[in-house]
């Protein structure tokens, strides 16, 4: 009897676990690449002697990679090991205070009462809400799929319903921080988290408080050898299952035969597949790989989440105050987030996020150098003049920096390039440089999510960021899981 044949377009890491799951299940997996390089998002650069991560630089849920290897019954420390974070992020304000979140709880309610003047009770308060919201929603929004009755008649649903007056659903994530806590820079530290799927915490739903959880209660890590070594260990790991990759093969289309996928063209040859799982982005699935068939527009004209500005920059000193995550706040929260999802535009004052891999992983810059991951939120791209845009940044970018470390950071930057919208949607395929998908500006946003089964079309799947259950890399991780486990 012969093996089920399965395509999956692109490996991102959805894709790469989607290849790990199925060839476990005794299928045959062959992954088409447009890039010449595996991971998606989940690439790196290297700059002479520097290295970066490309993309995604927080590392939460390391068990649902870990499962992985698990269910492919291999020892994982052949492929990938991680640490967990004594501290998950460094803030810095204007007016001077600075504030560790610390993993440990009660060094993080100590830190906030002194630093911050944020009363223990109330920060302890917010968390396990936030925990209650994990426990209230993550088996139904994250595990389990949306789009099943079954989800819904299920005992964790029924307790959800009795518990509806705890969950906000009404209200905005700010106006809840605003609930919660007595100092506007814990309400502002809160707020940040919406930027974790692209979304306004001023319009999302205050259900987004979900997203602390696991970063405070669970843990934040990171692997031994960088957030591109997770893609990597699981590209690794697919190979040596038997997973067939083409990379630099570009799928031109899903080829159908009446209302089921039969494989996908690609370079001028097909490829017959029973099943089809498109890892690419949803919206751009539809418009070049599937230009013949009715789009549900609907879920296609959702607004978009917000995208980023990178600059990978190469400096030529050691910083001690900076850790491997930091923040420098904006002064004025509210007109940076207007700025970018109703005037598409860039703030003078953004928040600024650097990433420094070479705080723990120190072959990733010389000696007395760092490797800073600078990034801003920037709106998706609209048709702005990014080449305008680009060089306005740089210059708020660097003079918030210089002025709060009290250094030239321009005079210590000795290798340097950038990603912006445009670059990412070429590179990655997201649709307007989008990087989850559709934003969760309004309570309904889970809902109008794209199924990972297509509704019409028999043997067509998608996984990743810009489907159920959402962008990031645990959520993309769980597209893949729930494709193997409620789907095929």
């Amino acid at each position: 009897m012969s093996k089920t044949k399965v395509a999956i377009i692109g490996s991102g890491i959805a894709g790469l676990a989607a290849a790990v799951r199925l060839q476990l299940r005794g299928f045959e997996v062959q992954v088409f690449e447009a890039n010449t390089y595996t991971g998606g998002k989940l690439s790196e650069i290297q700059l002479g002697d520097y290295r970066f991560d490309a993309g995604p630089s927080l590392f939460t849920m390391p068990e649902l990679v870990m499962e992985l290897f698990s269910l492919a019954k291999v020892d994982p420390g052949k492929y990938f090991d991680y640490i967990q974070l004594e501290e998950s992020c460094r803030y810095f304000w204007e007016d001077g205070t600075e504030f560790t979140a610390w993993s440990d709880r009660t060094r993080l309610l100590e830190e906030a009462e002194n630093m911050l003047g944020e009363p223990q009770a109330r920060l302890q308060k917010a968390l396990d809400q936030s925990a209650l919201l994990y426990d209230t929603l993550a088996e139904l929004f994250m595990f389990k799929p949306i789009h099943k009755l079954s989800t819904w008649t299920g005992k964790k649903a029924l307790q959800a319903y009795s518990r509806l007056h705890k969950l906000n659903f009404s209200r905005s994530m700010d106006a809840q921080s605003a609930r919660l806590f007595q100092t506007e820079k814990m309400r502002q530290l809160f707020n940040r988290y919406a930027t974790y799927n692209g979304s306004d915490p001023y319009q999302a739903p205050a259900t987004l408080h979900i997203i602390p959880h696991l970063e405070f209660n669970q843990g934040a890590y990171f692997p031994s050898q960088g957030m591109h070594s997770i893609s990597q260990s699981i590209y690794h790991l697919a190979k040596d299952l038997g997973v067939i990759f083409h990379l630099g093969q570009k799928v031109e289309a899903i080829l159908l035969d009446g209302k089921k996928a039969r494989g996908v063209k690609f370079n001028g040859q097909t490829h017959a597949a029973d099943l089809v799982v498109s890892n690419m982005d949803m919206v751009n699935t539809y418009k070049k790989l599937l230009p013949g068939h009715l789009a549900p527009k609907r879920l296609l004209n959702q607004p978009k989440s917000s995208s980023a500005l990178i600059f990978y920059w190469g400096i030529k000193h050691s910083f001690p105050q900076l850790g491997l995550h930091n923040i420098f706040f904006s002064d004025d929260y509210k007109s940076e987030f207007e700025h970018i999802f109703k005037k598409g535009a860039i703030f003078t004052d953004p928040t600024v996020y650097i990433n420094i891999t070479s705080k723990h992983k120190a072959d990733d810059a010389p000696k007395g150098a760092e490797n800073w991951f600078t990034m801003i939120n920037v709106p998706n791209n609209t048709g702005q003049n990014w080449d305008e845009f680009i060089p306005q940044a740089r210059a708020y970018i660097l003079q918030k920096l210089s002025r709060l470390l009290d250094a030239d950071v321009a005079s210590l930057i000795e290798a340097e390039d950038f990603l912006d919208p445009r670059r990412i949607e070429s590179r990655t395929s997201s649709f307007a440089g989008a990087l989850y998908g559709n934003s969760s500006n309004n309570a309904f946003a889970a809902f109008l999510r794209h199924p990972i089964q297509h509704k019409t079309l028999s043997n067509l799947y998608f996984v990743g960021g810009s489907v159920h259950p959402g962008g990031g890399i645990p959520l993309s991780l769980l597209s893949a899981k729930q494709l193997d486990e409620e789907y095929i």
